[in-house]
């Protein structure tokens, strides 16, 4: 058997259970464009989980509203929606069984969050967390999923074939595939491909690991 030699994490319905929040953020600031709209933003922020909010709303007024954005607009409305969600990410519930593994592992390999949140906006939660000693590093948007697993792999010379992610999005499975780490799904409103191994939470997440490792 193999011996595990990193595990990288997405943030967001993986580790904490901050996925509705999000949600409710794109709800509130789309409202105003009517229900049509509100649902096709919705939708498509929900099919294409883990990306940056900023891709997803530069998407939504461009190919949704139909008025694209400036750049100094788009950062108004990053702004705006990092100020719905940041202090209720903070104060959201772990996913079941989340907390123990970092608890336990964390002294025996290394851990990484790699997250579609603002980098800044994800350090700063997690250390508001009292959760940043769990982790060697914790990455976020811009850069994307696979350049930031790429270069940690360099970084700390791990073997991708020993290296899990876990990830509740597409976006994370294809970074994970792009990379040549495992990948194990938590379970969201996402359909992973046939033959992912799939679980609810991360209770059963450290023997899942080792049994994809024989």
């Amino acid at each position: 058997m193999k011996e595990i030699a990193a595990c990288f994490f997405d943030f967001d319905g993986v580790i904490l259970d901050s996925l509705g929040i999000k949600t409710t953020a794109f709800e509130r600031l789309f409202r105003p464009y009517g229900a049509q709209v509100l649902e096709a933003v919705l939708q498509h922020h929900r099919e294409h989980g883990g990306i940056s909010r900023i891709d997803k709303i530069r998407f939504a007024h461009e190919h949704i509203v139909g008025s694209p954005l400036s750049e100094e607009e788009l950062v108004a409305w990053g702004a705006r929606f990092s100020e719905l969600v940041a202090d209720e990410v903070v104060a959201a519930d772990w996913i079941p069984g989340a907390r123990e593994f970092l608890e336990n592992e964390h002294e025996n390999i290394p851990l990484f969050v790699i997250s579609g949140t603002p980098e800044i906006e994800l350090q700063q939660v997690i250390k508001q967390r009292r959760m940043a000693d769990y982790f060697r590093e914790m990455r976020g948007s811009p850069t994307k999923k696979p350049d930031h697993i790429r270069d940690l792999l360099g970084s700390y010379r791990l073997n991708p074939d020993c290296c899990v992610f876990v990830g509740d999005a597409l976006t994370d499975y294809y970074a994970a595939r792009e990379t040549g780490l495992l990948f194990v799904g938590i379970q969201g409103e996402i359909e992973f491909p046939a033959g992912t191994v799939v679980l609810p939470d991360c209770i059963r997440l450290k023997e899942t690991v080792m049994h994809l490792l024989q």
